[in-house]
This record gives C-alpha cells, structure tokens and sequence, in this order.
C-alpha cells in the first residue's frame, strides 16, 4: 500500500502551536550568536562590561536553552505519530522514514554550510536515524529509559566539572573563551565577503558537529525519546482530560527549572553552575512551557488568535531556515552589515519582529497550499511522486 503524508484532518493543532512558540524561543535565543560571537566568549562578564548584563540574565534564565528540548521532544513526538499510522495503513514505515531522515540530513547540510553553521537539521536526522527503531519500543521503556540516558551522564559530567572546580579553585567560562575565533568571527562576519563566510562556517560547522557528536545521543535522543513516549500516551490528543496533571506538572517543572538555571546568577557563574543551568534547568522549564501552552490549547480563544503561531509551526522547516537566511543578510557584511552592532534588547525585539511577519505570512501562505514550501520539496523527496501543493477550491 502507498502511504501518503497527512491532511488537514489527520493534524492535531496544538503540535503545530507548541511548535510554532517553540520557533520563537529557539530564534530570541539564536539571535545572540547570530549578531555577535557568542559562541566564543565569555557571556558572563562580555555583556555585564558592555552594560548588558539585565538583559542577559532574562534571556538566560527565561529562553536559553529552554526551547530547542521542546523542539526535540516534538520530533519524537511526531516521529511516533508516523509509525503508528503506518500500522493502522498496514504500510512500511522503515523505508520512508529513512529516506525523510535522509532528505532532512541533507537538508541541514546545505543550511549548515551555506546558511548558518549552528544548524540542528543535521543532527535530528542523525538522532532521527536512530528513533526509527526506537519507535517501536513501549511507552514506558521508551521513557525511564531516556530518563537514565540523560540523567546518568548528564549528572556525571557536571559532578566531574564541580569536583574540579573544588580543587581549582572555580572555573568560568571565561577560561574556555577563544579570542582568536571570537576576533576571526568579527572580521569574517562583520568584514567578509561570502566566500570567506562560507570557508569560516564550514570550520565552525565542524568544530559544532564534532561536540555534537559526543553530547548529542545523551542530550537529543532522551529528549525525542520522551516525546515518542508521550505520543505512544497520547498526551496532546487527551489534554482536556489531562488538565489536572498538566497544572501540576507544568507549575513545578516551571518552577524547579527557572531556580536551576537561575544559579550562575544566584551563586555564581561557575562552569558546573552553567552546566547544571543547561542541561537540567534547560529541559525542565521547556516542560513547563509546553504543559502551558497545551493548556491553553485547550481554550478556543487562545487557538483562535494564536492561529497564525499555528501556521508557523505547521511550516516549521521554511520557518525554521528562513530565520537563517534573513538573519544572515541582516548581520553579515554581505547583507547588511550589522554585525556586532546590535544589543541584546534590540536583538531580542528583531527576532520577535520577523517571527511576527512569519507568522502572518505562514497563515495566508497556508490558507491558499496545503504545506510550506520546503516542506513541500521535502514530501516529495520522501514519497517520490509529486504531490500537488495548492489547495482545491
């Protein structure tokens, strides 16, 4: 049996609206790297000299690092929708799901090299690869068994990082901070031409993927897991059902998670603190959020005025790349130029600002085609006919 991909009436539009806000957060919290290089310096003291340090600390306890898990989770949480399908069809779902990884690797290469280099694409079809056999495990193992895959090791290398730290007498990241690439990336970014962007985006592309390599099976893959059992527990399907849960989980998640990533704040920026911050703060606010918004999902006056969020979401890939590429030619001297001329604060009211047009231009893009431009190359790969992508009147 051919098996087709999804209509209208097969979508469940809180998906699409958790992940359209988680767009947002993962785009306020991309635009540091994208108009200055966060990536390596020392953000503790950099915007605290540069009278930045308010803005910084809301940004780091509120967004950083508390979106993409959302976005992760998502992934599993679709990945597990597919398969299940795919049952109910009685079609194959190994095959397909291998060539949609593939075409996504793809995806995530030309956009890492060519784009931007903090690409995510790549690494979910590498991580994508791997949960199409983990979708076929129950729920609970699915679940307790992402939970030792992250916590166990996650605890381990912050434990080592502390211990370290007590003998040492402290370590922030400022002993991390590389001046020569943080110096290279302003005179590329901020002085050179294409060509000399794309060469110093390859390098960085690989020194990403290298990390990524290590710390992306102990901090992705529990994250898709979780959300493959999530799917499995139809938890968006049940959420009306399930409003009493959501409050409870969703309020201390939120809670327990803004106090952790609040301690290089509250104690100081040691590296264990900022470790603590991302990979446990990190995922547990993310949890909140999106407990939250599926509460409010529940509501027709949320879904009616937020549709556009929806829409977004629903698009997310176009969404998701053309972020890049307007960002790029805002920031990078073979666009625009503004690169390192800009705040946090006006940063952060730029990534709103675009998201918004986004949004509106995602809801009247959808209201006359079935699916987002990308996502439409990207269906036609996977299934290898050509679908029609305008909607019948």
């Amino acid at each position: 049996m051919t098996r087709l991909p999804t209509g209208d009436a097969g979508r469940i539009e809180a998906l699409d609206m958790l992940r359209g806000f988680s767009l947002i957060g993962i785009f306020i919290a991309n635009m540091l790297v994208f108009h200055s290089p966060y990536m390596y310096m020392d953000p503790y003291s950099w915007f605290v000299d540069n009278g930045e340090g308010l803005p910084f600390m809301w940004l780091d306890i509120f967004v950083e690092a508390s979106f993409y898990p959302i976005f992760a989770m998502l992934f599993g949480y679709g990945l597990s929708m597919q398969y299940e399908k795919s049952l109910l069809q009685k079609s194959p779902f190994g095959p397909v799901a291998v060539r949609r990884m593939a075409i996504l690797l793809l995806f995530g290469l030309i956009h890492g090299f060519f784009i931007w280099s903090g690409d995510i694409l790549f690494t979910y079809a590498i991580m994508g690869f791997i949960m199409i056999a983990l979708v076929r495990v129950p729920p609970k193992w699915l679940f307790y068994g992402a939970l030792a895959l992250y916590v166990v090791p996650n605890l381990l290398i912050t434990g080592l990082f502390y211990l370290g730290e007590q003998f040492s007498g402290g370590t922030s990241l400022s002993e991390f901070a590389d001046i020569q690439q943080l110096q290279e990336s302003i005179e590329v970014y901020g002085h050179g031409s294409y060509l000399a962007a794309v060469a110093f985006r390859a390098k960085e592309w690989l020194m990403i993927s290298g990390a990524n390599l290590f710390l992306t099976p102990i901090m992705i893959l529990p994250l898709m897991m979780i959300g493959a059992a999530f799917a499995k527990w139809k938890i968006f399907e049940r959420a009306k059902e399930l409003k009493g849960h959501l409050v409870v989980v969703g309020m201390s998640t939120l809670v327990i998670g803004l106090l952790l990533k609040a301690l290089p704040f509250l104690i100081g920026p040691e590296f264990s603190m900022q470790l603590v911050q991302t990979y446990f703060g990190g995922p547990l606010v993310a949890i909140g959020y999106g407990a939250i918004v599926l509460l409010f999902c529940t509501r027709q006056w949320f879904t009616n005025i937020f549709r556009p969020v929806a829409k977004a979401g629903r698009m997310s890939m176009t969404t998701y790349i053309g972020q890049s590429v307007i960002a790029t030619l805002i920031f990078y001297h073979y666009g625009f130029g503004m690169y390192g001329k800009v705040d946090i604060m006006t940063g952060t009211l730029m990534a709103v600002g675009i998201f918004v047009v986004q949004a509106l231009l995602a809801d009247l893009w959808l209201s006359r085609y079935k699916m987002g431009p990308l996502e439409w190359v990207w269906r036609i790969g996977t299934y290898g006919t050509i679908l029609s992508n305008k909607k019948e009147k």
